[in-house]
This record gives C-alpha cells, structure tokens and sequence, in this order.
C-alpha cells in the first residue's frame, strides 16, 4: 500500500485541480524515493524514528531474541498502515519542508496531522471503492502526459528510467491512483454541495481587496536575432542589421507573431516569441529592460536591444496598472479563493462523519489529531466469569397434603394420615373432573380427626360447603337464621316439589338456546319487512295503470301484433303500395288541364289570391 506525502491530499480538493503530472510529480517522487535508497540502515530502522521515538515507539518483541520488522500502525475498516508506510511518510515529509523553507510553527503542525492526513486518505480511498470510483483510465492518461513532457519514447522507457532513479515505479502508479480517487469523491460528495452566487463574490472581493492587490505587470513577446558565443565584430554587425529589418518590418505593419515564428531564433519561437507576465521590481527582468519595456503601452515594442545572446525586440501584450484590479479580471482567483476558504470547513466534517462510522484502530503511543468523540473505540479486557445463581428455597403447592402452601399445623393439630405407597410416599389421587359450579368431591383434603369428632352426629355437609365463604358478620348471619325458620314454617311438607331446571355447564346443553335466538330473529326480521311493505293497491288504481300503460294509437293500432308473411308470399314494398289521394290532391288534379297546366292562374289550395 503506497502512502502519500503530507498535504498532496488536499493539493487535489478545488474546482479546478492543478494535476500532478510533468516533470515535477516525477522529480517530486524520485527524490522521495532516492532518500529512502540512500539510507543504509534496513527497512525498519528509520532515522526520523531513532530522532523522535515518541512519535514512532518501537513495539516489544514477541521473543527476546527476536526483532521486529514491520508492524501496525492504525487499522482503518479492512486497511491498515504499517510503521514502514508511516516511516516513509514522514522523510517525504521532512523532504517537503526542507525544500519549501516552511517555518518552525507550519513544520510542526504538518508533523503533528501527518498521521491524521494518511487516515482521512484510507478513508476517503475506502468511500471510493464503496462508490465505485476506477480510475484506471485516468492513471494511464496521466503517466502518458509525463511520458510526453519527459521526452520519452514509450512507457516502457519511463518505468526504465524511474527504477534507474530508486523509484518503485508499481508505488508511484498507487499514488497517482490514490490522489485520482480521494480528488473523485471530495469534489463528488463535497465539492458539488458548495454553492456560490455572483453577489457572494462581489462580497467577498470587496472584503478581501487588499489580498487581490498586485504590483505593475507586463505580458512580452520576444524576437531574438542571436549571436555566437563569442561573436566578431562582423557577427554583430551582421545580426545588428537582421534586426533593423525586423524592426523596421514591425513599423511597416508586419505582424509580431508571424516574424517571431519565421525569424525568432529564441526557444520560445514557435509560440510566437511569448515569454508570459513579468512584474515590476520583481528581479525577473534585467533593469535595463525594465527601463525599456515598463514604460510602453500595450501593442508597443521596443527597438533592438543588445544583450548576451544577441539583439532582442520585445513586445508589450497587456500592461497591468498596480492595485486592485476589477472583479471581471480576476473573477477566477476569487471564486478560488471562496471556494477554498468553504472547502477547508465542510471536508473537515465530511471526514469527521467518515470517521464515525468507520472502524479506526489506534496502536497506542500514535496521536490522531483528527480523531472525534463520537468515534466508535473498543475496549478490550479479561474475561470474568459470571456470579454464581443464588439457590432459592421455594415454597410449592402441596396439593395432597393441605391444598394450599404446605406449612406446618399450628397448635400441635395433627394433619390426616395420608395412604402411603411401597416407598413410603403419599399415593397420588386420581385427577377429578370437577364441573363448573360444583365442588371437587374425592380430591378434597381429609379434614382433621379432632374435627370429624366433635362434629359428631351432624348430617353431612353438602357438597361445596368447604369451599363457601363464611360471613363474619353476627347481625346477618342471625338474620339468614331467622328468614330460614320463617320459611320452614310457611312450607307445606306434602305439597309436590318443584322440580329444579337442569343447569349444565356443557356447551351442548346451549344448543337449544341458540336455535331458538334463531328462530326468534327470522320471526322478527319477517315481521319487520312486513311492516315495510306498501299497502295493495285498489280497483281504480290498477284501471288508471292499465290506461296509462296502453298504445296511443297515433301511427295505426301498435297494440296488434305485426302479421307475420306466409313463406312463399311475395314481398310489398312501401314504394309498390298505391296510396289513396287524398281530398286537396284530388282538387288539385281536378284544376289541371291535360298538358299540365291549370286553368286558373293561382294553383288551388296555395292560399296566394294576388294575379302573377
């Protein structure tokens, strides 16, 4: 697994990603690369380790006579970085702020989130694959272009040439594809949330004004007539005379771009002589040629100029004032700006959430500084058995000693002796089927012997007294007494008694109940739809209906029957039957002369009485 330098994470997370491609991502990789085959010591002795061994803690061997050669440094879902991967992070590191000339405060804090940076990468990575981010074209694509700008004639040369240099060239081609993936779903899940209207960009350039000032600025074109290396006075004088010519072209009206093209014999000829912006004091100019070309106005070019590599023409594309240029010109570099400061907030809380849901395991003595309280952390301890049960002594329900919860007698009373079996247990009673609203009769518990002798005589208590309630209260009991013998005396002993309706508790003895219901409610529903029925209707009232449904008789009697044709009779037709004429016709044919014509001069019947 190929890690990535601190920050080339967040160098792909704006709208318009600069691409890491050319000459420089290589040269940047190869002397990553080249430090790491420098150093002699083996593979798991780092030097920035041996410096910092409280960032990087060596892990305690398994056996005393044994080292360790790589271990885990944070497990990340199903991804892990080994101490080897973090190693070589930090000498990339270390590379990148030696070569920036970053200060104590920036190197320290790049230090402390380089750990943060390679979780937040796995992360992001781990979203990809679960998105189905592939970026297999687009790595192709790319090495291509550094293919190209590097020169070289096939990929095969490429690869060549990085193993000549130290480089893994299988690790460099992860890297690619790793910042392809992580710049995929940053600019997919965040980048795309991030809205931003013109008015927001008014606003925010005339904040931030002064971080849009800028110094004087001139955009050159050059024409350079050169010279040997060390050239005679027939040399020069024979370029000086090329270039009056050229100059001399310039002022008749020729086009810059076309002579620099065709005369130029500078490198950047074929891009008509552009050599880019230039600012003023910036010491990328020679003072002379500030002099020279500052003060001339956009399209304006200079006479030639003698320099080292012969006599130059150069030309003033734009011409850039100092201050604060207008928002239509840097309209790009503002909504870089917005959009930066908006994406520094909202990925810090993509990743957060990425971090919450996602299994992220520590190796202690490593600090994430990125690390959230709500994130999921296991905890791991010994093994501790479970507390032993309590055992319950409880209490159960003796049916074939007391039927209810065996205790022992008070006063001394002695239970009934129970028949015992051959092992000397109390024999089971048969289970009783005992009806609803009756008392068991055999499965009731013996009554005590002091108690079936004082009872002496008594008749026989009913079936069902054991269980009844007793009332306690002496007022009604006296008074049940007294409506009893009141009764008794009333009763006549030779009058046939009552005989008792027989209340089963069966659902069969129901079923008669339930026909009756039945019977009951067809009764009542034919009563009711009895009671719903209009009265018969009378004598005049059936006449007016049997009027009133009858044919009129308008068109012929339409209450016969049609007579039906006989087979074989010939058919009539309504155009064959001869009609009758009719009163006013036969007026009309007795007015008519035999050639048709009337013999008055109004047709009768017309009801026209004027002379035409």
């Amino acid at each position: 697994m190929a890690v990535q330098p601190a920050g080339i994470l967040f160098r792909f997370m704006t709208i318009r990603p600069s691409i890491l491609t050319g000459s420089a991502s290589l040269l940047l990789a190869v002397s990553a690369f080249a430090q790491q085959q420098k150093s002699s010591a083996p593979r798991y002795v780092s030097p920035i380790a041996q410096k910092q061994p409280v960032n990087s803690p060596t892990p305690k061997a398994i056996t005393p006579d044994a080292e360790v050669v790589e271990d885990m440094v944070v497990r990340v879902n199903d991804q892990i970085i080994s101490r080897s991967d973090y190693e070589r992070a930090q000498q990339q590191l270390e590379g990148e702020i030696t070569q920036n000339r970053l200060s104590p405060e920036d190197a320290d804090k790049r230090r402390k989130d380089l750990l943060r940076d390679l979780i937040d990468q796995q992360l992001l990575i781990s979203k990809g694959k679960e998105l189905g981010v592939n970026a297999d074209a687009e790595v192709v694509r790319r090495l291509d272009e550094i293919r190209k700008q590097n020169h070289f004639d096939s990929m095969e040369a490429l690869e060549k040439a990085a193993r000549e240099q130290g480089v893994s060239f299988e690790d460099f081609k992860a890297s690619i594809r790793n910042n392809i993936v992580t710049g995929e779903v940053v600019r997919n899940e965040v980048g795309r949330k991030l809205q931003m209207t013109h008015a927001d960009e008014l606003r925010y350039y005339n904040a931030h004004k002064n971080e849009f000032s800028q110094p004087e600025q001139i955009h050159l074109a050059e024409i350079l007539i050169p010279t040997p290396g060390t050239p005679t006075d027939a040399d020069i004088a024979a370029a000086q005379k090329k270039a009056d010519d050229v100059a001399a072209q310039l002022a008749a009206g020729a086009k810059f771009e076309d002579l620099a093209k065709t005369v130029s014999g500078g490198p950047t000829a074929a891009q008509g002589g552009d050599l880019g912006m230039f600012k003023r004091g910036a010491g990328m100019l020679a003072q002379v040629l500030e002099d020279k070309t500052f003060p001339l106005k956009a399209g304006e070019n200079t006479a030639p100029i003698r320099t080292r590599q012969g006599f130059v023409i150069l030309k003033v594309t734009e011409h850039t004032a100092a201050g604060v240029p207008p928002l239509e010109q840097i309209e790009p570099q503002v909504q870089e700006a917005m959009y930066s400061e908006q994406m520094n907030p909202a990925l810090r809380a993509y990743l957060t959430k990425l971090r919450e849901d996602a299994y992220i395991d520590l190796r202690p003595g490593y600090a994430d500084s990125g690390s959230s309280g709500r994130q999921t952390s296991f905890v791991f301890t010994a093994y501790t058995p479970p507390a032993p049960k309590k055992k319950v002594n409880k209490s159960r329900f003796d049916t074939a000693k007391t039927g209810r919860l065996a205790q022992a007698p008070k006063d001394g009373a002695q239970l009934a002796s129970l028949p015992l079996d051959k092992n000397g247990k109390p024999k089971k009673i048969k289970r009783e089927k005992v009806r609803y609203g009756q008392a068991p009769r055999t499965a009731l518990p013996a009554a005590p012997e002091d108690q079936v002798a004082n009872t002496g005589a008594q008749q026989e208590a009913a079936p069902g007294t054991a269980i009844a309630p007793v009332d306690s209260n002496p007022l009604s009991q006296a008074n049940a007494d007294a409506a009893a013998a009141a009764a008794a005396a009333n009763v006549d002993p030779l009058a046939p008694k009552a005989q008792v309706a027989d209340h089963k508790s069966r659902y069969s003895a129901k079923q008669k109940e339930f026909e009756q219901a039945k019977v009951d409610r067809k009764a009542a529903f034919a009563r009711e739809k009895a009671a719903a029925m209009p009265d018969a209707p009378q004598e005049e009232e059936v006449q007016s209906r049997k009027v009133q449904s009858s044919a009129l008789g308008l068109n012929g009697n339409n209450g016969k029957k049609k007579v039906k044709r006989k087979k074989g009779e010939e058919k009539k037709r309504i155009q064959q039957t001869v009609q009758a004429p009719s009163e006013t016709q036969k007026e009309v044919n007795s007015q008519r002369n035999d050639d048709g014509t009337y013999k008055s001069p109004v047709p009768p019947g017309t009801g026209d009485t004027t002379n035409r």
